[in-house]
């Protein structure tokens, strides 16, 4: 039997719906320790975008319209590079099935092919062992079945069994998976949301969102849609009054709660727990020594007023703008500081994202069409965005170049070099080679124990990357502070920035800053800048 039109409508929305349930256990398959924007949040998120827009479809649409209808939204809302190659796929299918009223067997595996070479085309250096080996092997091994009569059900089943024997063999094309014991994230995903669609092919119905809840559109809310286990967020400082072992105060906080970090040195110890019981964790803390700087946050409250936020924005999306000037500036980031920092720069509009928060594919576009400018430079500044912009380049209605900026440095240099006497293809090389002049610091926590790259990582331990690489784990912040802008030094070295977040106080910020420029040549220029970022407690720019 072929696939009709209101079949393919409910299949995405069933596709969609199970991805949404099962996105924390795609997630926990990401090996990388630092906190992620999280593969099976950012597809489902994108899937989710094409499932509103099909709500309201006739069940009498041809397969062909609601192909077209499913891979717009997804263009618009591709969150992350997992979504955007997710909607790459669904954009092949939209042109394999153009102006068909049912899809046969046949017509679902040529649709596929052009999926699998849209998202290859994609990606600069595509990396085997991911999604885009899943989808394509298991192409390749079925294609052949295409033509021998099988209905597009039993096609799409014989689809996922090749899909499952590839996502199998994704650790050893991986190292990092192997050592992690996991397969790879993007290519669960994919079967997931296939399973889903297959639900409906095969007569069983639409699988039932866990959560009646819609993911929030805007970036900076990503998150929003998470089911929120624990109500309240604990953080506190110890000065520790005696010898006992902060393992204990972990042990203890892990038995009331999640998302522990216990982090101590000969000093102090400090905590963070997400638990219904605050005052279990304070009178817990007290046995080690006398607390300060104790906050407790009510993410409930948070969450719903990110939500109503949310819905109030989208009511008052803001049509495009005519150009008045020659060239304009989008940037990706987060934090009040950074945010200021990059307007002083001359960026015109700033998008609320980065790491944990991938704005969408959409968010982007709308800045753009806001900014008042015949040309057009994205700054992305971090790599898991710059697919995004990248797609939001082919919906612009003015010219676009999107800069390949990885890291906040990266794109504070880029503004930096920006000269407005030159023409808009020497500020791009100029902005462009000043990419490979700075170098980029992150220092943030562990949001899991693994074991990456050589290094043995226990949740909480603090991470310091060398441009996206991480170098070394360490205890103590300012030690690491320290440490890991010494590294990053060269001879060649002028000029330090040091940002740092919101969870840096601006006492110890500037205590640890004193330490670090007395460590420093007094032939660098250095400044502290209150950045105000989440997830990076320091972000180091060296120029």
């Amino acid at each position: 039997m072929n696939m009709t039109g209101k079949l393919l409508r409910d299949a995405i929305i069933s596709g969609a719906n199970n991805i949404y349930n099962q996105r924390q256990a795609v997630d926990e398959l990401n090996v990388f320790p630092v906190p992620d924007g999280d593969t099976g949040t950012n597809m489902s998120m994108t899937i989710k975008n094409a499932a509103e827009e099909l709500g309201n479809t006739p069940d009498g649409a041809f397969a062909g319209e609601v192909a077209k209808k499913a891979a717009s939204a997804m263009l618009r809302g591709a969150r992350g590079n997992s979504g955007v190659i997710l909607s790459l796929i669904f954009r092949g299918l939209s042109k394999g099935l153009a102006g068909k009223e049912t899809a046969s067997a046949a017509d679902l595996s040529a649709a596929l092919k052009l999926g699998v070479d849209a998202a290859y085309k994609s990606v600069m250096k595509p990396t085997e062992g991911t999604v885009l080996t899943v989808s394509r092997e298991a192409y390749e091994n079925t294609a052949s079945l295409a033509s021998t009569g099988l209905s597009a059900a039993e096609f799409l089943e014989k689809y996922i069994e090749q899909a499952k024997v590839s996502l199998e063999k994704t650790p050893e094309l991986l190292p990092a998976l192997k050592k992690a014991g996991v397969v790879d994230a993007g290519g669960m995903g994919f079967i997931v949301i296939l399973e889903g669609m297959l639900a409906v092919l095969s007569g069983g119905g639409i699988i039932a969102s866990e959560d009646d809840t819609k993911p929030s559109a805007p970036a900076a809310v990503a998150a929003a849609a998470e089911e929120i286990k624990f109500a309240y967020c604990t953080e506190f400082i110890v000065q520790k009054s005696g010898s006992r072992d902060s393992a204990a105060l972990r042990a203890f906080l892990e038995t009331i709660g999640d998302c522990v970090v216990v982090v101590d040195d000969e000093e102090i110890i400090k905590v963070h727990v997400h638990s219904n019981h605050p005052g279990k964790a304070i009178e817990e803390g007290l046995k080690f020594g006398e607390l300060t700087k104790v906050k407790i946050e009510n993410m409930r409250e948070q969450h719903n007023n990110v939500i109503k936020a949310d819905k109030a924005a989208q009511k008052n999306k803001k049509l495009p703008v005519a150009p008045t000037k020659d060239t304009g500036f989008v940037a990706v980031a987060a934090g009040a500081g950074i945010e200021a920092l990059f307007k002083d720069l001359g960026v015109d509009h700033v998008v609320r994202g980065g790491q944990t928060m991938n704005p969408s594919t959409e968010d982007i576009l709308e800045a753009i069409e806001q900014t008042p400018a015949h040309n057009v430079f994205v700054l992305p500044n971090n790599k898991n965005i710059i697919m995004a912009a990248e797609q939001a380049v082919k919906l612009a209605d003015r010219n676009v170049c999107v800069l390949q900026t990885r890291t906040i440095p990266q794109g504070i240099s880029a503004m930096m070099n920006y000269n407005p006497d030159e023409s808009f293809n020497a500020n791009r090389g100029a902005m462009t080679e000043a990419l490979d002049n700075v170098g980029s610091g992150q220092i943030t926590f562990a949001v899991r124990d693994s074991e990456y790259d050589g290094h043995k990582i226990k949740q909480g331990e603090l991470l310091a990357m060398d441009n996206g690489k991480i170098v070394f784990t360490e205890k103590n912040l300012t030690k690491a502070l320290v440490k890991l802008t010494k590294r990053l030094i060269s001879s060649q070295s002028s000029y330090i920035t040091v940002l740092y977040g919101s969870d840096v106080t601006d006492e110890d910020a500037n205590e640890a800053f004193e330490v670090l420029r007395d460590k420093i040549s007094d032939d660098i220029d250095i400044v502290l800048v209150n950045g105000g970022q989440p997830v990076y407690y320091y972000i180091i720019s060296v120029e």
